[in-house]
């Protein structure tokens, strides 16, 4: 346990030479031309045809956008917080069962991955956890963790709602491209629903490293409680956009599975997570995920041939197809783009 950031991030003065970013990845380097840009705050209580239309402009124009008043408990939200964050104040010894670098364990706790050629190591420790829908019993029963007491009826409580929330964003986004409601019902949403904990502990040399460096969801939709703490970081045009933190609100965006599926309509938009000096931050990234077997291509309704039509611009490919060629080219988006782009 002893590369555990959590465990030994205080024990540095200065940045270890393992998680140093060349120059032109580091941030700050946000620009004037997206100096003005937000992401819309989308309020789900309007009337619907109201949602619609903003949840679809958005996810044309910059592929991410927050959502408030979207009924998922506000209790729910804080418990899952709270819990998760209290879980890497655990010390070591209490996380110690949980932590590997086998990527095939669905439950696992692990750190500063290796991230490209260089070697560079994130800024950032992850408890991922995997949930089987329907959601059951045996759920409840999965190899979590124990400790804190508040964890399990916490991500019990938040994770069947979140997942709520994004089906029906789901459907929002079937009604604003013609598709049928129920398009992203089934195999397409039917896998498990993975929950990541990002835990970034306070850095010596934050503008030297990255939280997370730049890349696209590999899944369908996410949903992200992002903490009080500022560090999501949205590529927009030739620059970079700092999330703001809205209160009680989900940051939601779109994976290249929801790319392919509507045909380019929607992005899969590439983002990026900075460390900071002064305090830890944790944040709650919910990915709703095809079946590994399912098979994802354009939307027959969304592909038009002839001249002038809208040709499928992406192969079909299963989702453990597509998982391969992910793991293998990276997450940068105009590599996997270019893995799937016919």
């Amino acid at each position: 346990m002893e590369n555990l950031l959590s465990s030994s991030a205080s024990s540095h003065d200065t940045l270890p030479d393992s998680f140093v970013f060349p120059p032109d990845q580091r941030p700050p380097a946000s620009t004037s031309t997206t100096a003005a840009v937000a992401l819309p705050v989308i309020d789900l209580s309007l009337p619907r045809d109201e949602v619609r239309r903003a949840v679809l402009d958005a996810g044309k124009d910059l592929g991410f956008f927050q959502v408030v008043n979207h009924g998922v408990p506000q209790q729910a939200m804080r418990d899952m917080e709270s819990s998760c964050s209290d879980f890497f104040l655990l010390p070591a010894s209490d996380k110690s069962a949980f932590y590997t670098e086998d990527t095939d364990k669905p439950n696992r706790l692990f750190s500063s991955t290796v991230y490209g050629a260089g070697g560079e190591r994130y800024w950032r420790d992850c408890l991922r956890l995997a949930i089987p829908f329907p959601f059951s019993a045996t759920s409840s029963n999965a190899a979590w963790p124990d400790k804190p007491a508040g964890l399990r009826p916490a991500v019990e409580a938040f994770v069947p709602a979140a997942r709520a929330l994004g089906m029906e964003l789901l459907r929002l986004l079937c009604e604003g491209a013609g598709l049928p409601p129920d398009y992203f019902e089934g195999e397409l949403a039917g896998g498990d629903v993975v929950v990541n904990v990002n835990h970034y502990p306070p850095c010596p040399e934050p503008e030297r490293t990255l939280g997370l460096p730049p890349h696209c969801d590999r899944n369908l939709i996410t949903l992200l409680l992002p903490g009080s703490v500022p560090g999501l970081e949205v590529a927009c045009r030739d620059g970079w956009i700092r999330v703001p933190h809205v209160p009680g609100a989900f940051v939601v965006n779109f994976g290249h599975q929801l790319e392919i599926a509507t045909n380019g309509l929607l992005k899969s938009v590439e983002h990026r997570a900075a460390a900071n000096a002064g305090v830890a931050r944790t944040s709650v990234a919910t990915f709703i995920m095809p079946t590994e077997d399912c098979l994802v291509a354009p939307a027959a309704e969304l592909v038009a041939g002839g001249e002038g039509g809208n040709p499928a611009r992406y192969r079909a490919v299963t989702f453990r197809e597509f998982m391969r060629v992910y793991k293998t080219v990276g997450a940068r988006r105009e590599a996997v783009d270019k893995a799937f782009r016919i």
